[in-house]
């Protein structure tokens, strides 16, 4: 009975002395790590270790083969299992003094709210998504809450404190989109290669000798192409199918007429698919078996030669052969399962005779297996000591803001160099111009099923002195400017915003601009007015003075600006820019250089990618129903 209270006591002894009065705040925070992947393992382990009080997990995830040599929390059972969960169960037996919650789910979902990200001390960033990491950043803004961003490439890390209105966001600096490629193209459309490579590799691998998971890949299209993502879910289930019947004669032929003959069959019934494209021709399983009888056995160790059809279906064949006689090999010791490696030549020849194929179905040009092991083995490897010294720099960081000493904090960079393995750069004030962190940022009590956006827009003018040239907008885009007013009548719900979404407004006065605010909706069920509403309701102003409003700075504020100051910095370049000709006036419809369809696609509101970016929010300002009629009353306190 006296085991357990007797280790926690030996937790606070030690803790205490590493961190002296410190302890006491490291005891009493409550911290969010997103992410429990290469970095997320190491970074829970020393948070756990170092004794924060209260930590929180949130990861998508799930524990594949390839994480167990670097993600040392994971074990081979633990294979398709959740990574948060999973991290919970393994990091708690560190230190018993320490609270963990784990959430097997994604941080965009609605539960994850500003008012959620308020609660916590610290924010731990541990992603490998620039998506993910942005969604972070701005959440932590509208919050308030610090952030400490993390990343690794290979033998390069780095980490970055980020805290409001003190120091550059992680947009800040431009950020480098990765290369991604829609699923649909990879599985159903491929026009180059590289489509077909990561199709062998990616799907056809996993699916017959590997861990069956989708291909990782950009499906922002996939609302629009929902039947046939439910068509290649069933072609996986039919490969899950044939996979069972690995050893006997028939599964060469079972697999080579499922995705070159059966799978092509169905592509082109898709009449529409292939009206401006030429349509793929299915191959004969016969007629390339006979043919392959005459090529030489040694054909893959030609590796830079460009194989004919028949050789790549002769080193297709040999080598599902040799996969399949490993894996019932396996069966006997362990789980059933490989993984590509471009220096395992049984892979490799998989790879590079089925990416070929599928080239040579669909028209594309093909490759030798040398070049495919450079496209295919192209991946920057994830080095567990870079992993493991990022963390390490991520807490360090973490007591630095902790303490509030952010003039000794600063951005850590790991580099292989032969001078020096650690550089550092003092962090930098947040930059005027940046669309995410340079906003003001406030909360919208509304009730969303009367208001209307001409209710909105005339409290803006009316309560806190917004002209004319201003714009409205959400996640969806452009709701209002002054040459697209189709929406005032409309409610908040017709509009598609709800509770938990986010509107952006914008001054684009050339003299003096307001600065940009970003409202988060609470949704409210306001009090209706007594008698039916003929006109927009009324917007009672609070007995008070009206304040100026900010308008926008021109320089950076200084490292240890105030939270206030900075948010009265504007960041709408990148807005301003899509919204102006290049000459610092607005475009107008009335200007006759676009076409009628443009016009339409405005008039729908089918630009704001930037609204979707600062979608965030702030406690500073709240918009109340003081006056107990209206569904929106603006409060400027």
């Amino acid at each position: 009975m006296s085991a357990r209270p007797k280790s926690i006591m030996g937790y606070e002894k030690f803790a205490k002395q590493s961190f002296g009065s410190l302890y006491t705040r490291i005891k009493g925070a409550r911290v969010l790590m997103v992410g429990a992947g290469g970095i997320g393992c190491e970074l829970l382990k020393n948070l756990a270790n170092a004794g924060f009080g209260e930590i929180h997990i949130v990861d998508l995830d799930t524990i594949d083969l390839s994480n167990l040599n670097r993600q040392f929390l994971f074990r081979h059972e633990h294979i398709k299992k959740s990574k948060a969960l999973v991290a919970k169960e393994t990091a708690g037996k560190f230190n018993p003094n320490v609270k963990i919650e784990a959430y097997h789910a994604n941080i965009k979902d609605p539960q994850f709210n500003v008012a959620w990200f308020k609660t916590f001390t610290l924010v731990f960033n541990a992603l490998d998504n620039l998506g993910a990491r942005r969604h972070v950043n701005r959440m932590c803004l509208a919050a308030n809450v610090p952030l400490i961003e993390s990343g690794t490439t290979g033998f390069n890390g780095q980490v970055q404190p980020i805290v409001k209105g003190r120091t550059q966001c992680y947009d800040c600096n431009i950020k480098e989109t990765p290369k991604t490629f829609p699923v649909c193209t990879i599985r159903s459309t491929p026009s180059q290669p590289i489509h077909c490579i990561v199709w062998a590799k990616s799907y056809l691998f996993n699916e017959i000798f590997g861990i069956s998971e989708d291909i990782v890949a950009d499906t922002s299209e996939d609302a629009e192409n929902a039947k046939e993502i439910e068509n290649l879910k069933q072609e996986a289930q039919a490969l899950e199918k044939i996979r069972a019947s690995m050893g006997s004669k028939d599964f060469p032929r079972m697999v080579f007429e499922k995705v070159y003959t059966q799978d092509i069959a169905r592509l082109r019934s898709m009449k529409d698919m292939w009206k401006t494209r030429k349509p793929p021709e299915p191959l004969n399983f016969e007629e390339l078996s006979h043919e392959a009888l005459t090529v030489s056995p040694d054909i893959a160790q030609q590796d830079q030669s460009t194989w004919t059809l028949a050789e790549n279906y002769a080193v297709f064949a040999s080598s599902l052969e040799r996969l399949s006689d490993r894996l019932k090999q396996e069966e006997a010791t362990a789980e059933p399962i490989l993984s590509f490696d471009k220096d395992d030549k049984d892979t490799l020849d998989f790879v590079a005779a089925s990416a070929n194929l599928r080239s040579i179905i669909f028209g594309i040009e093909t490759k030798s297996e040398f070049e495919i092991k450079q496209i295919a083995g192209n991946i920057i490897p994830a080095i567990a000591t870079t992993n493991a010294a990022t963390a390490s720099l991520c807490v360090l960081q973490a007591l630095k803001v902790l303490k509030d000493e952010l003039s000794k904090a600063s951005m850590v960079f790991l580099e292989r160099s032969v001078d020096r393995t650690a550089n550092s750069e003092t962090l930098q004030p947040p930059k005027p111009n940046c669309a995410v962190c340079s906003v003001v940022y406030s909360t919208l009590e509304v009730d969303t099923s009367r208001a209307t956006l001409v209710d909105f827009v005339s409290s803006l003018r009316e309560q806190l002195g917004y002209g004319e040239e201003l714009s409205v907008s959400s996640d969806v885009g452009i709701l209002y400017d002054p040459e697209l007013d189709d929406n005032l009548d409309k409610r908040f719900s017709e509009l598609g915003i709800k509770g938990d979404s986010f509107v952006t407004v914008v001054d684009d006065e050339d003299e003096s601009p307001r600065v940009n605010v970003v409202f988060a909706i609470s949704e409210q069920s306001l009090p209706a007015p007594a008698a039916p509403i003929t006109a927009p309701p009324a917007f009672d102003i609070p007995r008070r003075p009206k304040p100026t409003q900010p308008v926008r700075p021109t320089t950076p504020e200084p490292i240890a600006a105030t939270a206030a100051a900075a948010a009265a910095t504007n960041g709408t370049a990148a807005h301003d820019h899509a919204l102006t000709n290049g000459s610092g006036k607005r475009k107008r419809a009335a200007d006759d250089a676009g076409s009628g369809e443009e016009e339409e696609a405005r008039k729908k509101g089918r630009i704001g990618e930037r609204a979707a970016m600062d979608a965030e929010v702030d406690g500073e300002v709240v918009l109340l129903d003081e006056a107990g009629g209206g569904a929106i009353v603006i409060d400027d306190d």
